[in-house]
């Protein structure tokens, strides 16, 4: 789709009832209802963080959405598929700014030319304890992406039919920590396999945009 022509889509999906719970499900990994019994304690005193579904026009107008691959590294989280963000900091004024400011970090999309639409419904995290609030987000400018080196493996540009494309959903064999294999149902962007947290606000973000493609 022409971004010109995405751009017009926005201003309708912008104060619709979101799908929420309907749309998370659809991707949700079938041993997360035992770990939010097992973190109930823990989820009282998660933390906050904010991440952006950018969309942009690529070279040739077409319209994009960025994600990125983190680095492999000791945590939960290693060499996974997310959005660009991060962490509520102290000197954010809000998730949404966390979710702007760690775009400019991670991406090096400038903050003044980041618009945003609209919140997405917010997910659990299990294993790092985190509330994540997603928010969709617009570039009108074709983003010159600067990866942070030491966070970001590689920078992946998503062709929105792509992304709206129902045969790239899969499932995916993953083992718990409960040290059983289990599968889980994902999506494969650009060779690249994304499941979870990332994967149920894909499903919102999907729900949302469809039904006016």
């Amino acid at each position: 789709m022409n971004f010109d022509e995405f751009l017009k889509l926005t201003s309708k999906v912008k104060n619709i009832p979101l799908p929420a719970e309907s749309s998370h499900f659809k991707m949700v990994p079938p041993f997360r209802r035992a770990l939010m019994e097992k973190q109930k304690e823990a989820i009282k005193k998660a933390k906050r963080a904010g991440v952006l579904a950018l969309f942009y026009p690529g070279t040739n107008k077409e319209t994009k959405l960025v994600l990125i691959l983190r680095k492999t590294y000791k945590g939960v989280h290693s060499a996974q598929v997310a959005f660009p963000g991060g962490k509520l900091e102290k000197e954010d004024a809000s998730l949404e700014v966390a979710a702007v400011r760690e775009t400019f970090e991670e991406v090096g999309v400038p903050i003044d030319s980041i618009e945003i639409i609209r919140e997405l419904s917010q997910v659990y995290i299990p294993p790092s304890n985190f509330y994540v609030q997603p928010f969709f987000g617009i570039t009108k400018r074709t983003p010159s992406f600067i990866k942070q080196d030491d966070e970001v493996e590689a920078i992946i540009e998503i062709e929105l039919q792509h992304f709206l494309d129902d045969n790239i959903l899969i499932t995916k064999k993953v083992l718990t920590s409960y040290s059983v294999e289990v599968e889980v149902p994902a999506f494969k962007l650009n060779g690249h396999v994304v499941w979870g947290a990332t994967a149920m606000m894909l499903s919102e973000m999907k729900d949302l945009l469809k039904p006016y493609m």
